[in-house]
């Protein structure tokens, strides 16, 4: 990936951020959302973020949220940055977060019980 490619990522992930976390008033989105990834065309028309949300229940809500509120972002997001055209957002689930959550969720459930600590001055 050029490092153009790069550094348009790394600046919307962090506009997209921002714009979420400050500047959306919808009680549907809770303040823990993250945009986890962002990966731009090299024509810069089309964008995939990869959202993130600690509640697991919540993600497909705050997804279709993202999505219906594009408009706006799209807006806020082309006074942010300066790039030849805003690109078309498209926001999807980050399943490596939902898979880490579920994988903590089975680890917690084991019953392994504690080791026992030997004394070495024996």
């Amino acid at each position: 990936m050029s490092n153009r490619i790069e550094r348009a990522n790394s600046e919307i992930q962090r506009c997209l951020l921002e714009i979420i976390q400050t500047k959306m008033n919808d009680p549907r989105l809770d303040r823990v959302v993250s945009i986890t990834e962002v990966n731009v065309t090299p024509d810069f028309k089309y964008c995939k973020a990869k959202v993130s949300v600690l509640d697991v229940n919540e993600i497909a809500n705050v997804t279709k949220v993202l999505q219906k509120s594009e408009g706006f972002i799209k807006r806020e997001l082309a006074k942010m940055v300066d790039m030849p055209q805003v690109p078309k957002i498209n926001f999807v689930v980050d399943k490596s977060t939902m898979s880490a959550i579920r994988v903590e969720e089975i680890l917690r459930g084991l019953n392994i019980p504690a080791e026992e600590v030997e004394d070495d001055n024996q």
